[in-house]
């Protein structure tokens, strides 16, 4: 869905993605693939009222190009978050060296994905992101992903009503993936991150502490919590 105005922006169940592109075949593409992912696009075509509208309506993602009538998209970010938007913000865009990257990402963006994309990959980010925005932190303490709940202080986990027994260690490593949520988790990083190694000292420490807690996540939810992703890692997916 197009608007001309931000005004236009009505509420809406669906999740929404502002997509702010003046580009009109790359809108369309962008938008195709939101809408492929369940969601609602609000496609924005310059620096201005891409930022209005992030003002003015809530979104779980914002999709913003760079070069934009108005200015960089990514100098919006900061001004988007001071307005008081909440949406994670994927950049893509054409500039698309090491250091634009770089500079996306330290000015604010939660992604980066350069043009010309990969439909499939565009759909791989935001379903990456979407995720992410389900997770909800309150006063440093809970972490909450749907029915899956995740209390800091405490070093507790309960899926609904059930609480879910975890060893300190897996602690160390559900928390590890919350804060990564949506994201391949790489063996390398598990190791560096929750048992402070940084070389591989190629046991299988990784590989049965995870299914231990896979095991007793699943067993709680009824359901898968974290993915393998087949030669890469782990996902940690609890509304997937």
């Amino acid at each position: 869905m197009e608007q001309t105005a931000p005004e236009a922006i009505q509420a809406d169940t669906a999740p929404r993605i502002l997509v702010v592109e003046d580009d009109r075949a790359t809108a369309e593409t962008i938008s195709e693939a939101v809408t492929s992912l369940g969601c609602e696009p609000v496609v924005m075509r310059d620096w201005e009222s891409g930022l209005k509208a992030a003002e003015l309506a809530d979104f779980a993602v914002i999709v913003m190009d760079r070069m934009l009538p108005g200015g960089d998209g990514v100098d919006a970010i900061a001004k988007m978050r001071g307005r008081g938007s909440r949406a994670l913000v994927l950049v893509v865009s054409a500039l698309g060296t090491s250091g634009a990257k770089i500079e996306g990402l330290e000015k604010g963006a939660d992604d980066y994905l350069a043009k010309p994309f990969d439909g499939d990959e565009l759909k791989a980010r935001l379903r990456a992101l979407l995720r992410r925005n389900q997770m909800v932190v309150l006063d440093n303490d809970l972490m909450a992903f749907g029915d899956v709940e995740i209390r800091l202080k405490a070093r507790t986990v309960h899926i609904g009503q059930t609480h879910v027994a975890v060893s300190p260690k897996e602690f160390e490593l559900i928390t590890f993936f919350a804060r990564n949520a949506g994201e391949t988790v790489t063996r390398m990083q598990l190791l560096e991150n929750v048992w402070n190694l940084h070389f591989d000292p190629q046991t299988n420490v990784v590989d049965v502490h995870v299914g231990r807690l896979r095991r007793k996540l699943e067993s709680a939810a009824g359901r898968p919590i974290i993915i393998t992703a087949r030669g890469e890692g782990y996902v940690f997916a609890p509304e997937a």
